[in-house]
């Protein structure tokens, strides 16, 4: 089975901002209140759709006063979520009122797309597709439901060369090359309804990425479970030669981690045990929740982190 998009991992500055920007500008929803386990003294802010399902999830590590990052070769250029086909003019007029910078409507491989930056700078888009309203929206916010987002669409990675990265892609996620514009290769993962595309974007030799506030930290694909990651693992050890973390429990799934040929942060990500696991989804990111290991300084990390209310 292909293995699609299971979440997108950013940097930003303000929590308070960025918490504002994704549940008031976009409307989506706050799945996940928690911190960086590696770095508990910040935020790991989860957003996506009302459930909390993979594909539709944009991570955050809110980092005051980070500055900013530049883009560059190595990293992941432009997240994109879908949305309605006729929905383009709705969320085109909704940047406006809200005054976020945003490029004209502009077709790529035959949909509509909006291009836009959030408070800092993280490069996202809007494509519009057909069937999209099919899908369940988050609709508890300004967003109409009929216009509200879907899930992923696709991710750009920007690479000197894309042939390596697109060996991965091929095998060891299942996504198979489906088409080219310019310097773009289009790559899907089949039967992979949301999250399933990834473009590479070839920019030859150009200044390479440096991470920090409006950068891609990381992009995870999806493992069913244990035995499908394990699988991909050895794929990439044994016929790739690449190296690989051991596997890490983030209590909604389990992750290892590697740096594809491009130096792209990859992440494979367990589909379970899923955001319900430690609250119920009526109730999802309303209270901050920390894993095990962290609860005993639960008093000084709440005190520590900025306030976002």
């Amino acid at each position: 089975m292909p293995s699609g998009i299971h979440h997108v991992t950013a940097i930003a500055g303000s929590a308070r901002r960025n918490l504002d920007f994704y549940t008031g500008t976009l409307g989506l929803r706050l799945v996940k209140k928690t911190v960086n386990f590696d770095d508990p003294g910040s935020y790991h802010l989860y957003y996506g759709d009302g459930a909390g399902h993979p594909g539709t999830i944009l991570t955050f590590f809110p980092w005051e006063g980070a500055p900013p990052g530049r883009l560059g070769i190595g990293e992941a250029q432009e997240t994109v979520f879908s949305v309605p086909e006729g929905s383009i003019g709705y969320w085109t007029q909704r940047l406006i009122e809200k005054g976020v910078a945003h490029d004209p409507p502009a077709k790529r491989f035959g949909e509509t797309t909006l291009a836009f930056k959030d408070r800092d700078g993280t490069r996202l888009a809007l494509a519009g597709v057909r069937g999209a309203e099919a899908a369940p929206g988050w609709s508890a916010t300004e967003a109409p439901a009929e216009h509200a987002i879907r899930g992923f669409h696709s991710v750009s990675l920007l690479l000197a060369e894309a042939g390596p990265t697109a060996a991965i892609l091929t095998d060891v996620f299942g996504f198979v090359a489906d088409g080219r514009e310019g310097l773009t290769q289009r790559y899907r993962a089949p039967g992979v309804e949301v999250g399933g595309l990834v473009d590479l974007r070839t920019a030859g030799e150009f200044l390479m990425a440096r991470q920090g506030a409006g950068s891609v930290h990381h992009i995870a694909f999806r493992a069913a479970d244990d035995a499908a990651q394990a699988a991909m693992v050895k794929k990439l050890v044994q016929d790739h030669h690449l190296r690989t973390t051991e596997q890490k429990d983030r209590n909604y799934f389990r992750s290892v981690y590697f740096r594809e040929p491009g130096r792209v942060l990859f992440e494979i990500a367990t589909d379970p045990p899923g955001f319900a696991v430690d609250e119920p989804v009526a109730s999802l990111g309303q209270a901050l929740k920390l894993p095990p290991f962290l609860e005993g300084r639960r008093a000084a990390i709440e005190a520590a982190l900025p306030k976002l209310d």
